[in-house]
């Protein structure tokens, strides 16, 4: 009877929007969208930072990570120098389901399963219940159009009990392990990946893998087995299929996947580091098993797979602020520098074939490097733009298709812009960073003493590591950033910090 229904509402929406449904699978691309929690741009064998000349540079930290899967998919297609996502989890996933910037869809901070987390000087009214069944998602657009749409692994789109705490609520046809929990309590099938009776408190508990428990099996072994199976079902069903495959690894606990504790026992680095290792190549073993599916089950030329993380390196390698997890790059998840925010993004087919009508129509130059740069909100679009299917009506989208882009080419009429904004406490707390073009200016609010906010202005170009503030020597161009950064924010209709007596600390921009 929910099929039939779903099929209803489907029906209607096409009628209504004018959206043309695909006919058959064949004629219509699948998409995988495979999303690694706390991923940073370092966590990965593959080279993504680039040399002055734009060529890939190889850091230490390639050589520390075991990702052969990676390397294979980033040969198959094309991968981002500058790729941006949101400093934390729940406002990139919401970006991803929108193509909004959390700004406008104003899901701020990570959500707490129980309460509204919004910190001593957040703004209150952010959206902590998450999304919701009449919000406009990517998974309801691409439902309407005929696809099936399956949701496997975290989802953390809303609290307990909210709609958004079940991912069929927000567009998806099937949800497998997706609640409102944003880690697990245990990637051990032995704890039933948290709801083993052993725990007093029932919470972080991965549901609906019952039939995984006890059986030794990891928990990113579990969901790949859930994922080939419900690719194999989408054929079997012969609809084309967009699977958001979301993995909770390699968020802590870091707990070491025992297919490959051996690989790091020699290392030096702490055992966590050297069980956040494991989680890293547990991920890769999943999409290499991905891949292998794919051709097993003759769709790899049909299949597009976007590969991503959802915020900056969690790696327990070196201090917060420092250049050390993500070394080049400074800082790690929740704070405002690049280890924060740039994450791996590599789009490809998953068997190359220019000869392929669907890759024809949308082509990806494999085994190249885009140094131009992308974010999480182009996702939405650059998803649509390969389905043809058309952006609902009214729905304002932050991002735009990456289309030109995946050719390797440069594409002039994008904006060289990313505003990430953080109204709330964490690691860093209360802050607005601003990327254009060279340029980065991260506006400290200082809800505490609002008379004095602060900045810092870096050069991306000469200081990738930003060790130099040169806010104090370029007070121009900080007065510029800012500008733009205020227009921004206003024209996404951002909320922001408050003062003890709940005003406003919207950023201020001197005279000429």
């Amino acid at each position: 009877m929910k099929l039939v229904i779903h099929s209803l509402i489907a029906l209607s929406t096409l009628i209504h929007t004018g959206v043309a449904a695909p006919s058959t699978a064949s004629q219509t691309p699948n998409i995988i969208v495979f999303l690694v929690d706390d991923m940073g741009v370092m966590d990965t064998s593959v080279p993504m930072l680039v040399d002055a000349l734009g060529h890939p540079e190889r850091h230490p930290l390639n050589d520390w990570y075991r990702t052969p899967s990676m390397e294979r998919l980033a040969a198959r297609g094309i991968r981002f120098s500058q790729f941006y996502a949101q400093s934390v989890c729940s406002p990139t996933r919401t970006s991803l389901m929108t193509g909004q910037n959390a700004a406008r869809h104003r899901v701020t901070n990570w959500i707490a399963p129980a309460q509204n987390n919004a910190g001593s000087h957040g703004p209150t009214n952010w959206k902590w219940k998450g999304l919701g069944n009449s919000d406009i998602t990517l998974p309801r657009a691409l439902r309407d159009a005929g696809y099936r749409t399956v949701h496997i692994g975290k989802a953390h789109f809303g609290p307990k009990g909210s709609e958004g705490a079940d991912p069929v609520n927000i567009g998806f046809d099937i949800n497998i392990a997706g609640y409102c929990w944003g880690q697990p309590k245990s990637y051990f099938s032995e704890d039933h990946f948290g709801n083993h009776p052993k725990y007093s408190n029932p919470t972080h508990n991965i549901p609906h893998l019952q039939k995984h428990y006890g059986r030794g099996t990891f928990l990113s072994e579990a969901l790949t087995r859930e994922a080939t199976n419900q690719i194999a079902q989408s054929v079997k069903d012969g609809k084309p299929f967009y699977l958001n495959f979301a993995h909770y690894a390699v968020h802590s606990p870091f707990q070491g996947d025992p297919r490959f504790t051996a690989h790091y026992a020699d290392s030096k680095n702490p055992v966590s580091a050297q069980a956040f290792a494991t989680l890293i190549e547990g991920i890769d073993k999943s999409l290499g098993d991905i891949l292998d599916e794919l051709e097993r089950l003759g769709i790899a030329e049909n299949t597009l797979i976007l590969f991503l993380g959802d915020n900056g390196t969690d790696a327990p390698l070196g201090g917060e602020r420092a250049v050390a997890c993500a070394a080049p790059l400074r800082g790690k998840k929740a704070t405002c520098y690049e280890g924060g925010m740039r994450v791996p993004f590599i789009a490809a087919w998953a068997k190359p074939n220019p000869s392929n009508p669907l890759q024809s129509r949308f082509p990806i130059t494999p085994n190249t490097m885009q140094t131009q740069l992308g974010t999480v909100m182009d996702v939405f679009p650059t998803v649509l733009d390969a389905a043809g299917v058309s952006t609902p009506p009214a729905h304002v989208l932050d991002g735009s298709s990456l289309r030109t882009l995946l050719t390797a080419a440069k594409d002039p009429s994008r904006k060289e812009v990313f505003l990430m904004h953080y109204p709330h406490k964490h690691r860093s707390s209360y802050f607005t960073s601003y990327r254009s073009g060279d340029w980065k200016l991260i506006h400290h609010y200082n809800p505490d003493n609002p008379a004095k906010p602060t900045q810092e202005l870096f050069n991306l170009t000469t200081d990738p590591s930003e060790k130099n503030n040169l806010a104090n020597t370029n007070p121009e161009q900080v007065r510029a950033m800012l500008q733009g950064m205020a227009q921004q924010l206003e024209n996404e209709d951002a909320l922001y910090p408050i003062d003890k007596e709940g005003n406003p600390l919207k950023p201020q921009v001197a005279g000429p």
